[in-house]
């Protein structure tokens, strides 16, 4: 399901401020950039294990839409796994209900590594994505630019989009310059702490520009696995593709800092950069 470092890792004190909805059916939390900012893009975002009502990954979203000046959409790709246990709660359902709901999950961890495998879970990605792509942008333009931010789990499906697989692609929606083209479904996509990723297959395939982030500590995508990305990645051209390994930097490093570790938000603060400067770039 997820790594030790997932679960230690800190939980936000900061309140998210953007908004739920449902987009092409599913539920989304949305976060705009500044009002009066025409977005630069849609960033879709795809959460690590904890799912989108997890603050950290809401608290993310808000920065990359007021940050970076993008229209930033975060799924339920999930389904509402992680939604009971996460979620605050009186001090009764602490006591009685909790513990219940905690064993659940454990009781469901194989099913729900069942309904979340890639190849499970990857078919809802792709038809959310193409929605996108085929309805009228949230906006005014005629060229809309979609980026993927996957981080941890939601890595796996990053890299897999950046994969622009000829099956995968739609003819966008005909207010788009190129709506009479075959065209592939991102623009771009960034990817922090990845999991679940198969070497180096998953990487060879990759042809549309990543971006990616990983700590030298990582215990999922350990420190060779990491170096062989760069490698494999970087050698396909420069400026296209990138890995920056902090040193230090542990698994979930982007989404779950502790707020009182300094040097865990600094780790945080050097991704979420990362991101921001990754799709300014290529939606430009």
């Amino acid at each position: 399901m997820s790594c030790p470092d997932c679960f230690r890792g800190g939980v936000t004190t900061i309140h998210p401020t953007g908004t739920e909805t449902t987009i092409h059916g599913v539920p989304t939390y949305v976060a705009q950039p500044d009002e009066a900012v025409t977005p630069k893009g849609i960033v879709v975002v795809i959460t690590d294990a904890f799912g989108w009502k997890f603050a950290n990954n809401r608290v993310l979203s808000d920065h990359l839409a007021k940050r970076g000046g993008f229209l930033v959409y975060c799924p339920d790709f999930m389904k509402g796994l992680m939604d009971k246990i996460i979620e605050p709660t009186s001090w009764f359902n602490t006591i009685v209900y909790k513990p219940i709901w905690v064993f659940q999950a454990l009781v469901v961890a194989v099913p729900w590594k069942l309904k979340t495998k890639i190849p499970a879970t990857h078919p809802g990605v792709i038809s959310f994505f193409q929605a996108l792509r085929t309805s009228p942008p949230p906006y005014p333009t005629d060229t809309l630019k979609v980026g993927a931010a996957g981080y941890c789990y939601g890595g796996k499906h990053a890299f897999l989009l950046a994969h622009d697989k000829p099956e995968t692609r739609v003819v966008r929606h005909e207010s788009q310059k190129e709506s009479t083209k075959d065209l592939p479904l991102i623009d771009c996509a960034f990817s922090a702490h990845p999991s679940l990723l198969e070497l180096p297959v998953d990487v060879d395939a990759v042809a549309l520009p990543l971006s990616v982030v990983v700590g030298d500590k990582d215990a999922v995508l350990k420190a060779p696995e990491a170096q062989k990305t760069k490698d494999i990645l970087e050698a396909k051209g420069v400026g296209s593709y990138e890995v920056k390994i902090l040193q230090g930097a542990k698994h979930g490093f982007a989404i779950r800092p502790h707020p009182e570790d300094k040097e865990e938000l600094e780790f945080a603060e050097t991704a979420e950069v990362q991101a921001i400067e990754w799709f300014k770039r290529w939606f430009a």
